[in-house]
């Protein structure tokens, strides 16, 4: 572990110059450099003034992250079509479930739709990326556009159907996960 780094990193964090952070622990600016470019190593009770000052623990500046993965490609959707009801399912985020939103891509052919959704708790939010789409909630429909968006709770049966003659791509959020 690069403890200099980590000491510039935690610094910069929390905007202060060398210069500050030295002032705050009564240490000179080019002790602190010394530090941060791992020339000298700072007694116990150093590291733990600075520590403190910059907002932090010995435990949490120690322990080893696990790197949280934030971008996904292509390749880590899953996907999943549905010839009877004319849809393919992209779940665009693995693992969503132990997520609190759980967003997927549907694409819809002409005359497909989505599962019928039985009344559940949560909500619900959908994009229109192409074409058009009807929106059924409790029997009642609503024709929603590329571009323009559907949000309600879900405590209502809710589904799509694609009337158009061309394809329709909705990007959809259920919270909690429910795809």
């Amino acid at each position: 572990m690069d403890i200099g780094k980590k000491i510039r990193a935690l610094r910069l964090g929390n905007n202060l110059t060398q210069e500050e952070l030295a002032n705050r622990l009564e240490l000179t600016k080019g002790y602190i450099s010394q530090i941060e470019n791992n020339l000298t190593s700072p007694s116990m009770q150093t590291l733990f003034s600075i520590l403190e000052v910059l907002g932090t623990d010995v435990h949490e500046f120690f322990s080893i992250e696990e790197e949280q993965t934030v971008v996904y490609k292509k390749e880590d959707f899953y996907e999943k079509e549905n010839d009877n009801l004319k849809h393919m399912i992209s779940w665009i985020v693995p693992n969503a479930l132990k997520y609190e939103m759980e967003p997927i891509i549907i694409d819809l052919e002409p005359g497909g739709q989505s599962v019928i959704d039985d009344p559940h708790a949560g909500e619900e939010f959908g994009y229109i990326l192409e074409g058009q789409v009807t929106l059924v909630l409790n029997k009642k429909r609503y024709i929603v556009r590329k571009g323009e968006t559907f949000y309600y709770p879900a405590n209502k049966e809710h589904y799509l159907i694609n009337h158009s003659h061309q394809n329709a791509k909705v990007l959809w959020i259920s919270t909690p996960p429910m795809f």
